[in-house]
């Protein structure tokens, strides 16, 4: 195996030391679901953790403005320079007279600028692409990075790994935070399987034929978890399952042959890992994503408290069944993409990106997101052996989103 991002036998070695009194972090995204509930752990813990900064997309600056009053944060950003005005109207409108308001960062790098500023830990939970320059950025700054962005790991695996001390990134993903902790119970020669869980998306079971007519509000009905828009479609899709595969190689350094996904509808065993002596150890717990994050942010410490526990007194059964690839074929295409490296990932991701929107705006069928998405890796075709630059990453995408809306707009006109 190759050397782990994410270790968790480093529980003490890890970069930057452990900071005495309040640990000072960063929240990008922290407007989304995983911000919110990130601000969530933090004002539950007063005097565990100080955030000094805050980014966000810029449309809803009324809870940012809320977030930045309620936590007392030094820095605020936005990705849309022409907000800078609004933001700052809402956050005079949030303090009281008289109190000063936080310098305020705009426009496409702020998020980047904010990660790289002086912090102890950056929770990366914005979602998509996008993602990727501020998690180089975070690294490169020596900063903790709590990892909930997967994308930017995705798309940019070999830029994040030469950046990357070991055990400098911690994963907040449900799925990933699982493994990290079951990885603590063995080696890392001691691994045999990663099964990473599935909660199988409100479509387990209908079979291939059964999804041709999904609408967007079937597909935004996730059965157990409260997600964002994309994410809760790619969890529909099996991408999100996808996605993990790919992460779970980059940050564990397991072959994926090693690697198998496993549905499990009650998405109470986050995911679980099988040694070599024939043990599995499993992470559970309620669909709930503050336990995860709380661990990201205190790693490595446990944040007492940070999410619900299962009621024992009460009975309750657990199911796991195999994953049905010709339904879901997200997750055999991301196996072959995560094998050929290089940019395909970045082609994989940004092709479904714009494959979700198409299909939240009616331009495409359900199936047809991933069926498209396979097209444009197809048609990518080998990517190149040298080694990976942004600049190839970018490219890449950029090709990529333009060939998935070419090709759902001609499926549109064909359906007309």
């Amino acid at each position: 195996m190759t050397e782990s991002l994410a270790d968790p036998h480093l529980r003490s070695a890890g970069p930057p030391s452990v900071p005495e009194g309040p640990r000072d972090i960063v929240i990008l995204g922290s407007t989304g679901s995983i911000g919110t509930q990130a601000v969530d752990v933090v004002l539950a813990n007063p005097g565990r953790f100080r955030v000094t900064g805050l980014s966000a997309a810029g449309s809803r600056l009324e809870l940012l403005a809320g977030q930045a009053h309620r936590l007392q944060v030094r820095t605020v950003a936005v990705a849309r320079e022409d907000k800078v005005g609004l933001v700052r109207q809402a956050l005079r409108a949030e303090y009281g007279p008289g109190e000063p308001i936080p310098e305020v960062l705009a426009g496409p790098d702020a998020a980047t600028e904010l990660a790289a500023s002086e912090c102890h830990t950056v929770l990366n939970g914005i979602t998509g692409s996008i993602g990727l320059a501020p998690t180089l950025a975070a690294l490169e700054a020596g900063r903790m990075l709590a990892l909930a962005n997967k994308e930017s790991l995705i798309v940019g695996g070999p830029l994040v790994r030469e950046l990357a001390a070991p055990g400098q990134i911690v994963p907040v993903d449900s799925e990933h935070s699982a493994l990290f902790q079951a990885l603590m119970s063995g080696t890392h020669a001691e691994v045999r399987k990663l099964l990473i869980t599935a909660s199988g998306g409100p479509f387990r079971g209908r079979g291939k034929a059964g999804l041709a007519d999904v609408t967007p509000k079937e597909a935004l009905a996730h059965p157990t978890w409260d997600m964002g828009p994309v994410i809760t479609v790619n969890s529909a899709t099996l991408v999100n399952k996808g996605l993990e595969v790919i992460e779970a190689h980059l940050l564990y350094g397991v072959p994926f042959e090693r690697i198998e996904v496993v549905v499990h509808p009650q998405s109470a065993v986050h995911s679980m890992v099988e040694f070599t002596d024939g043990s599995t150890m499993a992470q559970c717990g309620p669909p709930d994503m503050r336990l995860p994050i709380a661990l990201g942010i205190g790693w490595p410490e446990r944040v007492p408290d940070a999410g619900p526990v299962f009621d024992w007194s009460r009975a309750m059964s657990w199911d796991f069944f195999p994953l049905e690839a010709e339904a879901f074929p997200a997750v055999p295409l991301a196996f072959q993409v995560g094998r050929s490296g290089g940019t395909a990932p970045a082609v994989y991701n940004a092709a479904n990106e714009e494959c979700v929107e198409a299909f939240l705006n009616g331009r495409l069928p359900f199936p047809g997101i991933v069926d498209t998405v396979a097209a444009v890796v197809e048609e990518h075709g080998t990517p190149s052996a040298a080694a990976l630059t942004l600049d190839d990453v970018l490219d890449a995408e950029t090709w990529a989103r333009r060939r998935a809306r070419e090709m759902a707009t001609a499926a549109a006109e064909a359906r007309a």
